[in-house]
């Protein structure tokens, strides 16, 4: 698929997402709109999977660690077919399958519950490590946040991968630079970020989070590494594609109704 494609693609979700928190009014749509073009390039030009068959046991496995961020995940396997689009309007409403963190159960696609913080990574690991000992031939691929990387477990489970040589696992971050309560940089500084990965014996390198031509390159290389897992540093923007979203701290708990969500449509038409 070409990057034209997949950029009306990434736009659509974006629509999608501001439609379902707006309506839905919750918390976290800057969270979830940082993360679009990555799971764009991801789902719709790069993982080997089967939106007819979500159990496929070839499938490579994708995990949002940063489970908040939800309303992207639901939108991107909507778009791609596994599930009808029209299901994206129960989202967050009582009895829906589409919870405000993502959950294994009843959601196809959906491949791991979580949104407590610094646990993907780990059940991640375990998957990839299952894989490698079964001599399966799919990779796992883990997006978290900036902020996560606070959790302890979050480097527990890279010293892991890293001693293990997981090579058939590549994780994202979500670098966006805001965290619940401010900057990341303010509340606990990460940098020099790279270098920390690179240390715990992982291929890294930075990417810009928005250019979907540099993330599938970049994951092309990252695919041919033979010994050590794979870190995408992706540097995003909170917010991005809504004007007044983006760089805000405050659209990791607002969201748009009425007017905001009129002119946050207007913007991504």
């Amino acid at each position: 698929m070409n990057i034209i494609k997949l950029k009306e693609i990434a736009k659509q979700i974006r629509r999608d997402i501001v439609t379902m928190t707006g309506t839905a009014r919750v918390a976290h749509s800057g969270s979830a709109l940082s993360a679009v073009d990555a799971l764009t390039a991801l789902y719709f030009n790069f993982m080997k999977l089967n939106p007819k068959k979500p159990n496929w046991p070839g499938r490579d496995r994708f995990i949002l660690s940063k489970g908040h961020a939800a309303t992207a995940l639901y939108a991107a396997l909507a778009n791609r077919g596994f599930f009808k689009k029209e299901k994206l309007k129960t989202f967050a409403q009582n009895g829906s399958h589409l919870t405000c963190h993502p959950s294994i159960q009843n959601v196809p696609g959906v491949e791991a519950t979580t949104g407590a913080l610094g646990h993907g990574l780990s059940i991640g690991v375990g998957m990839a490590l299952a894989g490698k000992r079964d001599n399966n031939k799919h990779n796992i691929y883990v997006m978290i946040s900036d902020g996560e990387c606070d959790e302890g477990s979050v480097w527990e489970a890279v010293l892991f991968a890293g001693h293990h040589k997981l090579n058939n696992l590549t994780i994202i971050v979500d670098y966006n630079k805001i965290q619940s309560f401010g900057r990341t940089a303010e509340v606990l500084d990460l940098e020099p970020l790279t270098e920390k990965f690179k240390a715990f014996n992982w291929w890294t390198k930075e990417v810009d989070g928005h250019n979907l031509g540099e993330l599938l390159s970049v994951l092309k290389e990252a695919k041919k590494i033979k010994n050590q897992p794979q870190c995408l540093i992706a540097h995003t923007v909170k917010g991005k594609g809504v004007s007044f979203m983006e760089d805000r701290l405050e659209w990791h708990y607002w969201s748009p109704s009425g007017d905001l969500l009129k002119k946050a449509l207007e913007e991504l038409a």
